[in-house]
This record gives C-alpha cells, sequence and structure tokens, in this order.
C-alpha cells in the first residue's frame, strides 16, 4: 500500500486546482486518479469546444447577415462542421497531452478509484491511503426515463461535438446554458431546430425580462422555442425520430420529426461507483454533501467541483478546491460564499448576470426597484448588423429602495459575460446606482449602458416593486 498526504479521485479542472495547490503551496505529496478523461469535461466536452463552436456560429451568422453591407465580399459562405470538428479537436489537445501535464506535477493513476474506508482508496488491486482525500469525480449528463428514447438516434453535449455532419432537422431537450448554446450555433449551421423546455421560460434562473428577450431573439433566427412542455415519448421514423410533445397544460401533444436529439435536459452527479458508503460520506440527489470549507460529513474528506451539491462553475470549481486545500493543510479560516456569482450563457446576445434577480431580491425580503435600458440604443449594437436590423436585448439593474444599494446586474447583450464582471466586485463594495450614474463610462460601449440605466433611476424612471 502507497501512502501519500492527499489522494485526489478525479482528474478534471477542480482536482488539478486542488492537487496543484497542494503541491506548489504545501509541498504535499499527490496522487491524482481519473478513469476517463484527464482535464475534465470543461476543458475536454464543455466550456472549451463548446465555445469554439459558439464563435464559428457567430462569425458565420455575421458574414452571411452583414458582410456585404459592411463591404465585405466573400463570393459566397461554404460551411463545413467536420472542419470546425478538426479546429475543435486541435484546441482541446489530446489525452496523452493532459495526462502529461498531470503527470509533471503528480503521481497520475488511470483507473476507477472505489473506498475501501475512509482513508484508503483502491484502484484495482492498488490500494493507497491517505489522511486527506478529495473527491471531484463531476457529473454527467441527465437521461430522462422517457419510453422510446433508448431507440432514438440521440446525444448528449460530448455526442453532438463529435457529429461532423449537420442534421436537417435538431430536436434539443432543455432549455438551460447547453441546450440554448447548441440550438443557436446548429441554426445558425443549417439546422432547423425544435427547443423543448418543461418550465415556463428558457434560463429560468435568469432574469424574466431578459430570457424573454433571449427567446425573442432564438425565434428571429428560426429556432423553434417550445416551454411549458414536455417530451413524453419517441418513435422511430425511419433514422430520424418521433418526439411527442406534451403541454403542461392539458393542451393537445403534437408531434415533431428530427434527425438528431440532443439531451440537455440537467446533470447528475458521478458518485454510484465511489462505494462512498464504506467511509460514511453523505450524498444526495444534487451531489456530495459538503459545508462552507468543503468538507463532506467525514473527517478528512472533502469534495469539490461538479460533484457537489453546489452550483456548477469552472471557476467555482476552482475556488472550492482552493477552500479546500486551506481547510486540509492550513488555518480553515476561508469559507466558500455564492452570494456573488457573475454568469453568463454564451448565446448571441450573450445572457449575463450577477448578483439577485427582483424576484429573488423580494424573496429575500428587500423592497426593490428595477431600471432597464434596451439594446436598441446602444450604439455599438450596431456596428456588426445590417442597416434594417434591430438588435435584441436589454441591460437592468436591481437595488434597493431605502438605500440604493446595487443588489444584481442582468444583460442580454453582446458581451454580456464581460460586462458584467466588474460589477461582482461593486456588488461586494456595496455600491448605489447614484455612484454608478456619477462614474465616468468609455464610449461607445455595451457597458455604457449600464450608466445609462443608472441615471433612468435617477431620473425617476425606475419600476417600484
Amino acid at each position: 500500500m502507497e501512502s501519500f498526504d492527499l489522494i485526489v479521485i478525479g482528474g478534471g479542472g477542480a482536482a488539478r486546482e486542488a492537487a496543484t495547490r497542494a503541491v506548489t503551496d504545501h509541498e504535499a505529496s499527490v496522487v491524482v486518479i481519473e478513469r476517463e478523461r484527464w482535464g475534465g469535461s470543461c476543458a475536454n466536452v464543455a466550456c472549451k469546444p463548446t465555445k469554439q463552436l459558439v464563435a464559428a456560429a457567430g462569425m458565420l451568422k455575421d458574414l452571411r447577415a452583414a458582410g456585404a453591407d459592411l463591404g465585405i465580399r466573400t463570393n459566397g459562405i461554404d460551411f463545413s462542421l467536420a472542419a470546425l470538428k478538426q479546429r475543435k479537436d486541435w484546441l482541446i489537445g489530446s489525452q496523452e497531452d493532459w495526462r502529461q501535464r498531470y503527470a509533471d506535477l503528480f503521481t497520475a493513476i488511470d483507473g476507477e478509484a472505489v473506498f475501501v474506508d475512509a482513508h484508503t482508496v483502491a484502484v484495482g488491486s492498488h490500494e493507497l491511503s491517505s489522511e486527506r482525500i478529495v473527491v471531484a469525480t463531476g457529473s454527467r449528463t441527465f437521461v430522462p426515463p422517457i419510453p422510446g428514447l433508448e431507440n432514438a438516434p440521440w446525444v448528449d453535449n460530448i455526442g453532438l461535438l463529435e457529429v461532423t455532419e449537420v442534421p436537417e432537422s435538431l430536436l434539443v431537450m432543455g432549455g438551460g446554458a447547453v441546450g440554448l448554446e447548441f440550438a443557436q450555433a446548429f441554426a445558425r449551421f443549417g439546422s432547423r431546430v425544435t427547443l423543448v423546455e418543461g418550465a415556463e421560460r428558457i434560463a429560468a434562473r435568469s432574469d424574466a425580462d431578459a430570457a424573454a428577450e433571449l427567446t425573442a431573439a432564438l425565434r428571429d433566427e428560426g429556432v423553434d422555442v417550445v416551454t411549458s412542455t414536455f417530451v413524453t415519448s419517441f418513435d422511430r421514423d425511419g433514422a430520424a425520430a418521433l418526439a411527442t410533445l406534451s403541454p403542461r397544460d392539458g393542451s393537445p401533444d403534437r408531434t415533431v420529426r428530427a434527425d438528431l436529439v440532443l439531451v440537455a435536459a440537467g446533470r447528475r452527479p458521478n458518485v454510484e461507483d465511489l462505494a462512498l458508503d464504506r467511509a460514511g460520506v453523505d450524498s444526495a440527489p444534487a451531489g456530495i454533501v459538503v459545508d462552507d470549507r468543503m468538507r463532506t460529513n467525514v473527517e478528512g474528506i472533502w469534495s469539490v467541483g461538479d460533484v457537489v451539491a453546489a452550483p456548477q462553475f469552472t471557476p467555482i470549481g476552482a475556488e472550492q478546491a482552493q477552500v479546500a486545500v486551506e481547510d486540509m493543510f492550513g488555518d480553515g479560516a476561508r469559507r466558500i460564499d455564492y452570494a456573488i456569482l457573475p454568469n453568463a450563457i454564451f448565446t448571441d446576445p450573450e445572457l449575463a448576470s450577477v448578483g439577485l434577480t427582483d424576484e429573488e431580491a423580494r424573496t429575500q425580503g428587500f423592497e426593490t426597484e428595477t431600471s432597464s435600458y434596451p439594446a436598441r440604443e446602444i450604439l455599438r449594437s450596431y456596428y456588426t448588423l445590417p442597416r434594417d436590423a434591430t438588435p435584441r436585448g436589454l441591460v437592468k439593474i436591481v437595488y434597493e429602495r431605502g438605500s440604493r444599494r446595487l443588489l444584481g446586474v442582468h444583460a442580454l447583450v453582446k458581451g454580456g459575460a464581460e460586462l458584467v464582471q466588474g460589477y461582482a466586485l461593486a456588488l461586494r463594495l456595496g455600491v448605489t446606482v447614484d455612484d454608478i450614474a456619477d462614474t465616468f463610462y468609455a464610449f461607445p460601449t455595451v457597458g455604457e449602458a449600464v450608466h445609462y440605466t443608472a441615471e433612468a433611476a435617477l431620473a425617476g424612471a425606475a419600476v417600484a416593486r
């Protein structure tokens, strides 16, 4: 049996951050165990390659829609999904290269890790021991138990990234980040796309007004956005799928034919094969249960990343890893705090936010006001649009009525993800809408819209709640 200062189960981004911090900051001996994909989902099959497709789709749309209007002579635009896949494969790199990055810093072991007890892990017949173990096994696509799905031509985000021919029709199940980004990208590549969401609106955790604007923008591009509806069964029509769509209100079902189905209806934590019961670690359907120091209920075992019952974002996983390592090797004073979390869905326009929505703020007991500024009034928005087009989108702020303290910033604009970044710090420092209105801004920018929104609040144009 080999002993280490730290055992890390999983080889993704959060695992890499934990192992790196333990080695570089605390000179620990670390072993990392990975069963499938060195580098994890974000680098290989999620964030990085998906945004490559989104970028290509955006460029394709801009050239087709406004290229000639901007004086760009293309003499026809051809698109090859196979060529884009080659670019994607180059971008993410090989598994050999990814594994070497780990092996250069830690002991790297390929295989399935299983708990023997709270301080022992087995990989095949090889047993490893440590007083400190981090579980960072990530998550996977949730496949809903829909009759007939097993016989339908379906893929998840991983499978769709391997497709080399644009499907004539694509059914997207799920109106979250994965479903929305792929739906728009493949619509721009040429697919006829239907997106089905069971909730009343897409991007259910986002600002309602911004989500409504995004729905309109997608429909402008030909995406059939169907909300308050469930896919209840599948049949085959040759090589294609026939999906039955059942509205929540009991309206008549409809049938949609699709050459390919994308399942993007949520995630599930990778916990089943760990034998957590042997170590006594508690988990829930949403993931392993941890406290604000990333400790599980078992002393000496921490958990980080998408396997945890917490928001699933790459920067969150890195922060969790840092907190866990400081707890196990340092003074344990650092805590994780999800109160101010910038996030974005990389559609076009980008749906981005930081802080509370109006609904969330009122639920927490705040008396709120809001102010909005439409994207059609932002000069920067017109530089890459055809002259007869009007941009969809808005910038919206939520603030406390009495103190006028900023509570949230929400945007559906090009570059929205960049726009909200700095306001995470602003929220933490307690800035007011008056502070924003009194601050200079660069012109012409998308970000100036936040200033105009604050000015509107000062002028009494806010909507009281």
